[in-house]
């Protein structure tokens, strides 16, 4: 197990391996926007539990061609309207971010689910609210020299411009808090629970503002579609290098 840390962005990670080689990413990497060679697949939803890492495993088994790294982002405290999942287990009082890379594909984490179904790494980034800033630099250098990875959060699309961005909806959930609310509109597909997806269900979102996303629907026993992923594939060959935003999203001290 790798862990890596840092009390806030000016100090540099600090990380307890016991894996060849540590981890260090530069205040000036930091300050500027930069790109990676890899090809990043981001799936959020609207609520919490509603289907996000079985999506994922599921997507992992569908195109088991390629090198997954998958990677979990939740959050302690300090952003109520977050809809990534909040861990059960507390972050230090003292640390803004922890993040760690599972080996147990037989563990029961999220994390070692993404490994069973067949990632090739799986990595869980834990952080207070607001602070997803900071363990980001950590994490993207940790992604280093992977070529396909898939991240299970909604907030992360405020620093990273993925080639697939799906949003996983169970109309049966009444849910859809703010933060869902502002990221839905940027789906590439809707991944819905159920045969059909059915509008208006949320207030303030009604079926138009959908209309024009591809809707892939899965069962909650199966967590895959064949159709989904060939659009996923699709996307991910047709794909640039990946672009990681410069600028307000990487605070600089004066």
């Amino acid at each position: 197990m790798l862990w890596c840390t840092a009390q806030n962005l000016y100090s540099e990670p600090l990380c307890i391996v016991d894996l060849p080689g540590t981890l260090f990413y530069t205040r000036n990497q930091r300050e500027q926007g930069v790109r990676q060679q890899m090809k990043l697949v981001v799936v959020g939803g609207q609520v919490r539990k509603v289907g996000k890492t079985s999506v994922i495993a599921g997507l992992v088994r569908g195109l088991n061609s390629l090198a997954w790294t998958a990677v979990k982002i939740s959050y302690h405290g300090g952003d109520a309207d977050s809809q990534d999942t909040p861990s059960a287990d507390d972050l230090p009082a003292h640390l803004d971010f922890l993040w760690s890379e599972e080996k147990d594909p037989n563990g029961h984490d999220d994390t070692s689910r993404y490994l069973a179904a067949g990632a090739r790494r799986a990595l869980w980034v834990r952080a207070r609210g607001g602070t997803l800033a900071q363990a980001l630099p950590g994490l993207l250098k940790a992604l280093e020299g992977d070529e396909h990875v898939i991240i299970e959060s909604n907030s992360i699309l405020a620093f990273l411009k993925p080639a697939v961005f799906l949003f996983v909806i169970d109309e049966s959930r009444r849910e859809l808090k703010a933060s869902a609310r502002q990221f839905l509109p940027k789906a590439d597909a809707l991944v819905t629970v159920g045969p059909e997806l059915k509008a208006p269900v949320w207030p303030g979102m009604s079926l138009p503002m959908l209309e024009d996303k591809v809707v892939f629907p899965v069962s909650a026993g199966e967590w895959s579609n064949p159709a989904l992923s060939r659009f996923v594939r699709e996307r991910l060959a047709s794909a640039g290098e990946q672009e990681i935003l410069p600028g307000p999203s990487f605070p600089t001290r004066e």
